[in-house]
């Protein structure tokens, strides 16, 4: 890894040593990354990975090393579900290296990988997942419960959303989840809902992004998740959040809002996929693959482009949407190009 990108790697493992040791109400960790010499900022996007290269995980990752190549990326954000099937059963699980480090070897994918945790990741070793130990490992990977990533132009909220769903907790079936330091719910909740909404009233930046793991909106088999639709998204619309990015439906996924300006984006087809499942809502599906693939995004202080890639790193769509910052009104004012 380059020095600047081991040097962020170091600051990572303090502040996330410092989120590990905080009180359960404390400001959100808060990471900083730069932006090119010209403003800009690109990224990739992927998830629902971790199975050892299997179902064609492996072929994901080369098409991602191109992209990202080609691309000249700044980082990788996953969201989650990182190691399937159970998550890690320790920081010494050989699962790490077999489903990450041996698959995503790619020069251009050498960056810091920004990682939220999927329910697959809550029903292992969530401490292990999260611990400073991993870095020692391999010094991408900076996963956290809920914490920003501020790039200049953009703040991402990278946000915990497994807790939200409450069949995982009340019907939990034959899974085990790992609720240390989340338990109870309703104030865990309470305090991150709260964290969130004071971090995004602060921001400054053009571009305001939140990364979870659960569908928010989706057509795709898990559907809509109704607890983030009562008790995230208010919060999102309130703070003039663009964009909401998830993984959990293992598919490729654009949807926008009837009601708001923001716009629903699904990048779960890290590796298993094609589930054969539609089935619409209420909001507006601007695109939907029900396959494998990844997603890129490209920013600048006016516009930000979303492109879709398969397996093979066809490009599917694209959609760009200029800055509602710059251009002072609240109608969405983006343009979509299919390919």
């Amino acid at each position: 890894m380059a020095k600047g990108s081991a040097a962020m790697a170091a600051a990572a493992v303090l502040a996330l040593a410092a989120l590990l040791c905080a009180p359960a109400a404390a400001e959100l960790a808060r990471l900083e990354h730069p932006v090119k010499n010209d403003g800009s900022l690109s990224l990739l996007v992927v998830g629902d990975w971790g199975r050892k290269g299997t179902y064609n995980q492996s072929r994901v990752a080369e098409q991602m090393g191109k992209v990202g190549e080609q691309l000249d990326i700044d980082f990788v954000v996953s969201t989650g579900d990182n190691f399937y099937e159970n998550g890690l059963t320790g920081t010494d699980d050989q699962a790490f290296e077999q489903s990450f480090t041996d698959i995503y070897t790619a020069k251009s994918l050498q960056k810091p990988w920004y990682l939220v945790l999927g329910n697959h990741d809550y029903r292992g070793d969530v401490l292990a997942q999260l611990s400073p130990v991993l870095q020692k490992i391999d010094s991408r990977f900076i996963c956290m419960r809920s914490f920003i990533v501020n790039a200049e132009i953009v703040d991402f909220f990278f946000v915990d959303t497994t807790p939200f769903q409450l069949k995982y907790w009340t019907h939990p079936k034959d899974d085990h989840y790992d609720w240390r330091g989340v338990a109870p719910r309703e104030k865990y909740l309470a305090n991150l809902l709260k964290d969130l909404d004071e971090a995004m009233k602060k921001s400054t930046a053009t571009w305001k992004i939140a990364v979870g793991h659960h569908t928010m909106r989706s057509v795709s088999d898990h559907g809509d998740t109704k607890e983030l639709l009562q008790l995230l998204l208010p919060v999102l619309q309130a703070n003039g959040v663009d964009f909401y990015i998830n993984g959990h439906d293992h598919c490729l996924e654009h949807i926008s809002s009837k009601n708001s300006p923001i716009q629903y984006f699904t990048s779960g087809g890290g590796s298993k996929a094609w589930r054969g499942v539609f089935q619409p809502n209420e909001d507006n599906l601007e695109f939907f693959y029900d396959g494998q693939g990844f997603m890129s995004l490209q920013l600048d202080h006016s516009q930000a482009e979303f492109t879709f890639y398969d397996v093979n790193g066809n490009v599917l769509y694209q959609y760009t949407r200029s800055s509602l910052r710059k251009t002072s009104h609240l109608q969405p004012s983006g343009y979509v190009t299919d390919e």
